[in-house]
């Protein structure tokens, strides 16, 4: 089982907010997820992110993979520091 750690869409039509979820690779993007670690609501200027670091740690420690948009919004919001970045 690969555990991605995405984004999950709720909100209205053209009105997105993002949950980020820890899920199972194969689960549909809106679909069951295992837990919600943080959202993403990108209507603000700039984007309101909350994450909850420590659960993120946890699920990377235990092999979960960012999606490339999550990786990107952990980043800008200072998750990674020097070389602790994971491998693509």
């Amino acid at each position: 089982m690969a555990v991605r750690i995405r984004l999950a869409r709720h909100g209205a039509k053209k009105k997105p907010f993002y949950r980020i979820v820890v899920a199972d690779g194969e689960s549909p993007r809106d679909g069951r997820y295992l837990e919600n670690v943080g959202t993403y609501d990108p209507l603000y200027d700039p984007a309101r992110v909350f994450i909850k670091s420590d659960r993120i740690r946890y699920w990377m420690d235990q092999g979960a993979r960012p999606s490339d948009t999550v990786r990107s919004i952990l980043k800008k919001e200072g998750f990674f520091t020097g070389n602790a970045s994971p491998a693509a």
